[in-house]
């Protein structure tokens, strides 16, 4: 279907292809220098002292859980409102996802207070997603996780760009942060990650597993500083490729104006819907200028109201979309009883994702905004 107004859009800029076509030109496309670039480009956004590019978010999800040594009996605490890759990295290590509940349908982060509930003496670590680009509540998770030793991994794939903890930057403020540059991401390239932390240890880690645990990479032995290599535990192929770092390099400068226009663009539509009789806004103002904006959803009174309202807006070419609880899907459904965790349910059923990007305009606000209030 092509759609009149698209949930997302991605326009690539002559400076992008000139970037993409030297990056071509060159012949050298696996990891090397540009990656090695986009990664002192990240670390210089953030102001944290490590940042290694690997090939996806999920990549950067399931190194942050290697590089804590996680695995069989160990248990980690995830949201059950979120991607199914905040889940599945724990999985990929052997150890078990724990499903835990967000704070209310208007706040759908993981609850702090439910996190403490659900502890037990093998939790070793609890996943913090931020989610729709929305800062979780992190000083509250660590004042729950630090006096028993767990870590904190920020699940920051939707986030690049939020405040969280006062002035840190998503990713900068747990153990670990792990982003995604993902086709619908603030800072997309297709596809590609990025694993930050500020320890050392846990950075060397990530580099090493990124890329089979070689002692060396191609660019090095290219280059001449290493003639062969030793492999010194047992690692992936989480590489990222030089076109996709060349392309992140040259987006990354646009990255605060684009999220600055997402955020102009979610206050009106929250000035359009603020009193749409049947229509809840979710979050608040403080959350709109701490948050990075990924993703506008309102909520309706029920799962009814909120399937009429998606035919309505599709019939007017709108695209729209929303995530299921993770315990609803069929694979993970052993993992807690639906009815179990009420506000994850309730988030996930009466959620509606509407249409925005850094090109979002006020027409198309207007058309929304208003499709929106006849379907309510």
């Amino acid at each position: 279907m092509s759609w009149q107004i698209p949930l997302t859009d991605v326009v690539v800029t002559e400076d992008d292809l000139a970037a993409a076509r030297e990056c071509l030109e060159s012949g050298w496309l696996t990891m090397g220098p540009r990656t090695g670039a986009f990664e002192a480009a990240m670390v210089e956004w953030h102001d944290v002292p490590h940042a290694a590019a690997v090939s996806s978010g999920t990549a950067a999800l399931h190194l942050a859980c290697r590089a804590l040594d996680l695995g069989p009996g160990d248990e980690v605490i995830v949201p059950a409102f979120t991607f199914l890759a905040s889940a599945g990295c724990v999985r990929y290590c052997g150890a078990t996802p724990v499903l835990a509940d967000v704070v209310s349908p208007e706040r759908p982060n993981l609850d702090p207070a439910d996190v403490e509930r659900r502890i037990t003496p093998r939790t070793k670590a609890v996943i913090a997603v931020h989610f729709w680009g929305y800062p979780a509540d992190i000083a509250g998770l660590r004042a729950v996780c630090e006096p028993r030793g767990i870590a904190i991994i920020e699940d920051a794939a939707q986030a690049i760009g939020a405040r969280v903890d006062g002035d840190a930057l998503a990713g900068t403020a747990g153990t670990l942060g792990c982003l995604s540059f993902f086709s619908k991401k603030q800072l997309s390239v297709g596809e590609g990650g990025m694993v930050l932390t500020r320890d050392a240890a846990l950075d060397a880690s990530v580099r090493s597993l990124r890329s089979h645990a070689m002692t060396s990479g191609t660019w090095d032995r290219h280059t001449g500083r290493q003639e062969s290599y030793d492999v010194v535990g047992f690692g992936f192929n989480y590489r990222m490729d030089e076109l996709r770092a060349a392309f992140g390099r040259a987006r990354l400068g646009r990255l605060h104006a684009e999220i600055e226009h997402r955020r102009a663009a979610v206050r009106g539509y929250r000035e359009r819907l603020a009193d749409a009789p049947g229509v809840t806004l979710v979050w608040d103002e403080a959350a709109v200028e701490a948050g990075s904006h990924f993703a506008f959803a309102v909520l309706f009174a029920d799962g009814e109201a909120r399937a009429k309202a998606r035919d309505v807006l599709a019939e007017r070419g709108i695209q729209t979309t929303r995530y299921p609880v993770l315990h609803s899907l069929t694979e993970y459904a052993s993992f807690a009883g639906y009815g179990t965790l009420p506000a994850a349910e309730a988030a996930a059923d009466r959620h509606l994702a509407l249409p925005l990007s850094a090109l979002t305009t006020d027409a198309q606000l207007d058309a929304v905004g208003e499709a929106v209030r006849a379907a309510a």
